[in-house]
């Protein structure tokens, strides 16, 4: 929850302040397409204020942080109505280099940014650019780095920096060049949940001394919550939608927002569910500790917790499907696994967890031989993975790369559904009959026609999961499932996993997402720098905190809230959504 005071200070600093930017009737149509989004959309960031930008998937909210510093439209090519302005300059007739000393911008990507081989000369880079004084130069660069953290290591190569280093890195690399609007597209979307403590540790540092204005598209929206102070929501068609305080947005039409898909708190979707069960909790929690002190204020009312489903145990009983002996793997002269031994049943939904860099992409790309491991090493389904040819392996196994244009190989969304089956040699009535269906599935027929990487984010994501599943493989493995997709749409996705599952299909994710873990998975595996550190049952695996701590995890929001509440003995002990009484969220 935002604190009075940042409320205060910032409605006091937009009441006598000129906006650091305005947008007003924005529009933008990218080559190719013929809808805009975002579509006439207008609203004002005012200095030294938090803004948090929310939308579905293609509610055009990348697209709108690139106008700000006028990658859009002069690096990449798109048709733009309306006016964009940041600091009294207008966005899309100045240039990117004149921008870059108002606006500073932080992509999902952080390695995608740096450039340079040490941590001090990645920070200096951009004022040097500017052809500042040498003294200036350093000045920034220490300033920027002791803001965030980093000053400490500013003679390493930023590839010695954890995930959320190198993302504060980037964050002080804006910061160096005096951008008094900071634009940050998904910040922590790659980063384990310590780096993502660590991101927004700075990022609180930063704003609390109100001489800079971000603008920060976020879906982790428990991790942003405490940062912000005004939400900005656009919907579906990319138009405005909510424009208000997190009060206002965030507290007073969540039931709104949660019908739209756009993701909410954990801890807001459990109290939506709650309500409907009659818990009176208002006003409505946004963090784990709101809502455990809301709970602790709350009668019981006449309601009682369902019955946790079955999950299978995952185990011995059962005869390994996956069976990894032995392994270990190289990335160039790196040893990223060590010896990794693990069984995964038949029938499992299994998640892969751990810290930036622990080898959880390894580990699944040699299940799936797109790294091919050692022979004798990974064996699926009694099939030596080192030893298969690519189409016995595709037969066998379905991937989906945590980038999804890795795997694009057509010139349409429909071929690239398409392929597969044909692939197969069915006829082509059947093909096209089964890609309509897979593409109304997830929700992008309405693109069957498109260039794959003229899809947005969450679209490309869709379309990837669609190629792996069209196959029809037994086992799935899955990097990053839920990267870039608004909550509907995740959800659909990961009920459509545990359908697949449920009708016998392994499924192997590799995620951040604690709370996504236990809703879903039967069996976690915690990696820790190229070393299996444990696997079992998810439930085993959460109980044990000196475990969770030395993997550098975190405990999911709802456990954070629920657990030993001693109010609500009935909902102590729940970790699921879908367990909590009062049916669907909202309802």
């Amino acid at each position: 929850m935002t604190t009075p005071e940042r409320d205060t200070s910032a409605a006091l600093a937009a009441d006598r302040a000129e906006p650091i930017a305005r947008v007003r009737g924005l529009g933008v149509v990218h080559e190719g397409e013929s809808r805009a989004a975002p579509a006439s959309v207008s609203f004002d960031i005012a200095p030294g204020e938090v803004v948090l930008l929310l939308g579905p998937s293609g509610s055009g909210k990348s697209t709108l942080t690139l106008t700000m510093n006028g990658l859009i439209p002069h690096a990449v090519p798109a048709g733009l109505t309306g006016t964009v302005e940041v600091d009294g300059i207008d966005t899309a007739t100045s240039t990117v280099a004149a921008l870059s000393t108002r606006v500073g911008m932080v992509f999902q990507d952080p390695d995608a940014q740096l450039v340079t081989g040490t941590v001090l000369d990645e920070v200096a880079f951009g004022p040097e650019n500017l052809r500042m004084p040498v003294a200036e130069v350093l000045a920034r660069a220490e300033a920027a780095l002791r803001r965030v953290g980093l000053w400490e290591r500013r003679a390493e190569n930023p590839d010695r920096l954890s995930g959320g280093g190198r993302q504060r890195l980037a964050i002080a690399c804006a910061l160096a060049m005096g951008s008094p609007l900071l634009v940050l597209d998904e910040p922590t979307a790659n980063l384990d949940p310590r780096g993502i403590e660590e991101v927004y540790g700075a990022l609180a540092d930063l704003v609390a001394t109100g001489d800079r204005s971000v603008l920060l598209v976020e879906h982790n929206l428990d991790a942003a919550v405490d940062l912000v102070d005004r939400v900005v929501v656009l919907d579906r068609e990319g138009r405005l939608r909510a424009d208000g305080t997190v009060d206002e947005v965030l507290r007073d039409r969540a039931d709104e927002l949660h019908a739209m898909g756009v993701w909410l708190p954990v801890s807001t979707i459990a109290a939506l569910r709650l309500r409907g069960a009659g818990f009176a909790l208002d006003p409505l929690p946004l963090t784990p500790s709101e809502l455990r002190e809301a709970l602790g204020r709350e009668s019981p009312p006449h309601a009682s917790v369902s019955s946790v489903r079955a999950r299978p145990t995952s185990g011995s009983a059962r005869d390994p499907l996956i069976s990894v002996r032995g392994l270990r793997l190289r990335r160039g002269r790196t040893e990223v696994l060590h010896g990794i031994d693990l069984d995964i049943p038949a029938g499992e939904f299994a998640a892969v967890v751990g810290t930036n860099g622990a080898g959880k992409t390894s580990l699944i790309q040699a299940m799936a031989g797109v790294v091919p491991p050692p022979r004798g090493t990974v064996r699926v389904a009694g099939l030596d993975v080192g030893r298969a040819d690519a189409s016995t392996l595709s037969s066998r196994i379905g991937f989906v790369f945590q980038n999804p244009e890795h795997q694009f190989i057509t010139h349409s969304v429909f071929d690239e559904i398409a392929y597969g089956l044909r692939r197969r040699h069915l006829p082509e009535d059947e093909v096209r009959e089964r890609t309509l269906a897979l593409l109304r599935r997830f929700g992008i027929e309405d693109r069957a026609d498109a260039h794959p990487f003229l899809l947005s984010g969450g679209q490309k994501r869709r379309l990837s999961v669609g190629t792996a599943l069209v196959a029809g493989a037994p086992v799935l493995l899955l990097d990053e499932p839920t990267f870039g997709q608004d909550r509907e749409r995740a959800d659909e996705l990961l009920g459509l996993l545990r359908e697949l599952n449920g009708e016998g299909t392994t499924i192997v994710v590799v995620t951040h997402d604690m709370q996504l873990v236990t809703e879903y998975a039967h069996r976690t595996i915690v990696l820790d720098g190229g070393r299996l550190l444990a696997a079992g049952p998810t439930e085993r695996i959460f109980a044990d905190d000196a475990l969770i701590d030395r993997a550098g995890l975190r405990l999911p929001p709802l456990r954070r809230a629920l657990r030993g509440l001693a109010q609500h003995p009935e909902l102590a002990g729940v970790a699921r959504i879908d367990d909590l009484p009062g049916g669907s969220a909202g309802a």
